[in-house]
């Protein structure tokens, strides 16, 4: 069986930034998970006495403390500033811009409309940034929900599927008179996606690694699983199974943005020596 990588994968320039800033940051607490993979944030743990918090509330008694790269929220900024504790940034400045145009729009007196995920902390961050609060939707059906004026600014997760932030979007401007469309959505997302679904559509069997609870994995598996029925979300090379792999001639691999090479190569290596 072949094995065939998607041509764009895995740790996307945030997410290395924030890895190198903890690596860098011995005996730190970081403010949430600092990435959506579990396998990473273990690593950390091991290796330099990186800790996680639940949340800013069990702040006390910390020396340093790690913004993850989701971000946070404004008031648990201020909560953090207000402590005493060193502050170290590792928000992916794709997150910081979000919170940023969400702060002027609302001041500007626009609606703000956040396509994403309301419960996911990135989201929740760029949310509290809006002086008069945003409106968070998942899609269309639940934007024709809502009562908007007729001044409307819209930001997306950075994670989200292009095709139906285009779907937004060509709603709101259909409807409202005026509409400022900011595309948030990340490079690293784009070239994930573009490379995952053109890889799908070869592939008898599609392997995508990161975190189950990766917003920028679960859309590749999503996309995987558009193209190739038989498309599998896996952690670590332990989920594998072999019976995936009967009668499979070429195994396509991608990876989230969260991901780091050593769970790919693991989990190739594994891949590799399956025998069906």
């Amino acid at each position: 069986m072949q094995i065939k990588l998607a041509k764009s994968y895995g740790f996307c320039f945030g997410v290395k930034r924030a890895i190198r800033i903890a690596e860098d940051s011995k005996d730190a607490s970081t403010i949430g998970p600092l990435i959506h993979n579990n396998e990473e944030i273990k690593r950390l743990k091991e290796n330099y006495n990186v800790e996680t918090l639940d949340s800013v509330n069990e702040i006390d008694g910390v020396k340093r403390a790690i913004i993850r790269t989701h971000g946070i929220t404004k008031q648990d900024l201020a909560k953090l500033d207000s402590s005493g504790t060193e502050i170290i940034d590792a928000t992916c400045p794709y997150v910081t811009k979000p919170q940023k145009i969400c702060e002027q729009m609302s001041k500007e007196g626009y609606d703000v409309v956040i396509f994403g995920d309301k419960n996911h902390p990135e989201v929740k961050g760029v949310q509290s940034y809006a002086v008069d609060g945003a409106r968070v939707v998942g899609g269309v059906e639940e934007l024709k929900k809502l009562g908007l004026n007729n001044k409307i600014a819209l930001v997306s997760q950075t994670t989200r599927k292009v095709e139906e932030f285009l779907e937004i979007v060509n709603f709101l401007v259909a409807k409202y008179k005026e509409v400022r469309v900011f595309n948030t959505i990340c490079n690293a997302t784009f070239e994930n996606q573009d490379a995952t679904r053109e890889l799908s559509k070869e592939a008898d069997i599609m392997i995508v690694v990161g975190g189950k609870n990766s917003s920028n994995t679960k859309q590749l598996y999503s996309i995987a699983k558009e193209n190739c029925y038989d498309s599998f979300l896996v952690e670590n090379e332990n989920e594998l199974r072999k019976e995936w792999f009967i009668d499979k001639k070429l195994c396509g691999v991608t990876a989230g943005a969260s991901t780091p090479n050593w769970i790919i190569e693991k989990i190739i290596g594994k891949i590799s020596k399956i025998k069906v």
